[in-house]
């Protein structure tokens, strides 16, 4: 009875987590995100389920420490995202999202310390190809896979074409759960990564269009708002 009453206060605990993640993605309130990744982190006797999810959002939140050359703490939280990834691929916990994750975190390995390159590249590629081989449905090993493609030199078989190929397809995987994508912060990342493809191709006008489409779903979506939006306008004019 204990078991069952803890479980179920941890469920009430951080089952509107979704939705507070989903909010500071949107507002990029990341000392709010950081907080809820710390109190999941800090929970003894994690299930599966919750483990996979934690490693979600650290996923996203070393992207963003990345993204503002906050490299100390990406460290630490690829650490703890690692270790956790560990966990689950002991207990044999759905290995196609483990893997796709592991591919995620060499790119973001890569990122920060490009000599690591020679090295962690194939094997992040091979992790997202294990990922795909387990399910060719997983719209975060398609991801991986676009984001490969899209940081790698073309001197190296980088293309951002493939990119957008890669993220189309998992922009359609995600859209057979209609419910699954409502108010999801993947779902509007994968967006912006589609349009931010665009934009490096030098497709601007489409890349306009899933701007326009991104903040018509969400109005209120700082980054696009604030930041990549104005950004794409300049390119327009000029």
């Amino acid at each position: 009875m204990l078991c069952a009453l803890l479980l179920l206060f941890l469920f009430k605990v951080h089952g509107n987590d979704k939705l507070k993640i989903y909010n500071a993605y949107v507002s990029n309130d990341m000392k709010a995100w950081k907080h809820i990744i710390d109190s999941i982190q800090k929970v003894k006797n994690k299930s599966n389920e919750m483990l996979l999810t934690l490693v979600n959002y650290q996923y996203g939140y070393i992207g963003w420490c990345m993204g503002r050359n906050n490299n100390k703490e990406a460290e630490t939280y690829i650490s703890l995202a690692e270790n956790n990834l560990a966990l689950l691929e002991k207990n044999n916990y759905n290995l196609s999202m483990v893997y796709a994750y592991q591919s995620a975190l060499c790119g973001f390995n890569i990122g920060l310390s490009s000599i690591r390159a020679p090295f962690l590249g194939p094997k992040s590629i091979k992790y997202a190809e294990n990922a795909m081989k387990l399910d060719k449905e997983n719209y975060f090993a398609l991801v991986q896979m676009g984001n490969i493609q899209y940081y790698m030199p073309r001197i190296f078989g980088g293309s951002v074409n493939e990119a957008i190929r890669y993220f189309l397809k998992a922009k359609t995987m995600m859209e057979k759960n209609s419910p699954a994508i409502h108010q999801n912060w993947n779902y509007l990342h994968l967006l912006t990564l589609k349009a931010q493809a665009y934009s490096k191709a030098g497709d601007y006008q489409t890349a306009k269009r899933y701007y326009d489409f991104i903040l018509k779903k969400e109005p209120h979506f700082q980054w696009i708002r604030d930041e990549l939006y104005n950004d794409l306008l300049k390119k327009l004019n000029d």
